[in-house]
């Protein structure tokens, strides 16, 4: 039954394309090169002399398994798609070959409209004078708004938090910082813009409360409580953003330092 449905689906002309390609390209995936030389020339040698059908089920399962070793070789153009979409955050191999087939093979127009809109964003957005989010303009629409509080300033680690933080209602104005820091990956108070941070509240000069939220990660930590130390020297409250048992959470389920962290922020009940 095996051997039927190699041969009614075609298999002996997909394995001989694959490994006919690795042949000629010189390439090998498996640990032992001479013997996986060997098994594949005489792979060829049954598949063009129709000797499939006359496999023993042993001999199938290791034809499985070398074209499983020799993956299929993409043309140039279809690999540096696939190499192109891998620098999205969590595409890996698979995920980038699915979505560039995808697009070449059943939604031309959608790549057409992907590539468009990529190429206008790369040239068009650029980062506000003032907090540094994306922004095709000068100033970003919070920093335009003359109506926003100018007393509060919000600092966050990324232009994506600036959106989740306008869901609260926040009225004040932002700054963004290029990350938290990480001596380990050689992020420094310079590298995430620290001094710009420093230079834009003594530019602004109406700043009374600058609030920290940044992630409550360790380095999320380590960054607030960096920037806290060099407000608290110029004579600004730093306040930090407060975080703990999220709404609808269950206890037994939370990590003991978020519940460190909630019960060191509790406040008393106003009736």
């Amino acid at each position: 039954m095996l051997i039927q449905h190699i041969s009614d689906n075609g298999f002996a002309a997909h394995a001989r394309s694959f490994c006919s390609s690795y042949v000629i390209d010189g390439v090998w995936t498996i640990a032992h090169e001479e013997q996986g030389r060997r098994e594949v020339r005489s792979l060829l040698v049954a598949l063009e002399g129709g000797y499939l059908t006359y496999m023993t089920p042993a001999g199938i399962n290791r034809l499985l398994l070398i074209c499983q070793a020799f993956p299929m070789s993409f043309s140039p153009l279809i690999r540096q798609l696939i190499d192109a979409l891998r620098t999205l955050p969590g595409v890996g191999q698979k995920t980038a070959q699915r979505m560039a087939l995808q697009l070449l093979e059943r939604d031309r127009s959608g790549g057409l409209r992907l590539a468009q809109a990529l190429s206008q964003a790369m040239e068009g957005v650029g980062h506000c004078r003032q907090c540094r989010t994306l922004t095709e303009q000068e100033l970003c629409p919070q920093c335009a708004d003359t109506r926003r509080d100018d007393t509060q300033l919000c600092v966050v680690e990324g232009p994506m938090d600036v959106y989740a933080v306008e869901q609260t209602g926040y009225r004040g104005r932002y700054f963004v910082l290029k990350g938290h820091l990480s001596p380990l990956d050689g992020l420094g108070p310079d590298a995430i813009g620290i001094p710009q941070l420093m230079a834009r509240i003594e530019e602004q000069g109406s700043f009374t409360e600058v609030i920290l939220a940044t992630n409550p990660t360790v380095e999320g930590e380590a960054t607030a409580h960096y920037i806290a130390q060099l407000l608290t020297e110029k004579g600004l409250i730093a306040s930090r953003i407060a975080h703990g048992v999220p709404l609808g959470g269950e206890l037994e389920l939370v990590d003991g330092g978020t519940l460190a962290h909630a019960f060191a922020g509790r406040k008393p009940i106003s009736l």
